[in-house]
């Protein structure tokens, strides 16, 4: 059994310089853009959207731009297995995460647990084994 949710919509930019993406989506759906001072800070950011909402991440990306989803899970392995067997195919397995794709063509990732409040939450899936396909809510 493993749990699972949407964490994050992520504002894929294909843009030279990030800060262009962070001001925009700052201003335009009226969060504060929170800016790292970490190595990796000129490629991430994300908008402080209130703890009862997704994540909202901004990405600077070489191919065309586009929102994404993380799905955030306690067990990516287990996540990865239940989501090919729903016709899903992974894209690329990184050291943090896996990239997927739909078959509808849409590109996601399977993530760790992202939102402090995953493992207190009443709003995540919890699955049975992938082979039962079962989907019970967390109460």
């Amino acid at each position: 059994m493993h749990k699972s949710r949407l964490a994050a919509l992520v504002l894929d930019s294909k843009i030279d310089d990030i800060e262009t993406a962070n001001q925009f989506w700052e201003q335009a759906l009226g969060y504060p853009c929170i800016r790292s001072s970490e190595d990796w800070s000129s490629q991430y950011s994300h908008l402080q959207a209130p703890d009862n909402q997704p994540h909202i991440l901004v990405q600077k990306v070489d191919h065309e731009s586009r929102v994404h989803l993380d799905i955030e899970t306690d067990n990516i392995e287990a996540e990865v297995l239940r989501l090919q067997a729903i016709g899903a195919q992974v894209i690329k397995k990184l050291e943090r995460w896996v990239v997927m794709q739909a078959p509808t063509g849409h590109r996601f990732c399977v993530v760790n647990p992202q939102r402090k409040d995953f493992e207190s939450s009443g709003s995540v899936n919890v699955w049975e084994s992938s082979d039962t396909q079962e989907q019970k809510r967390d109460n």
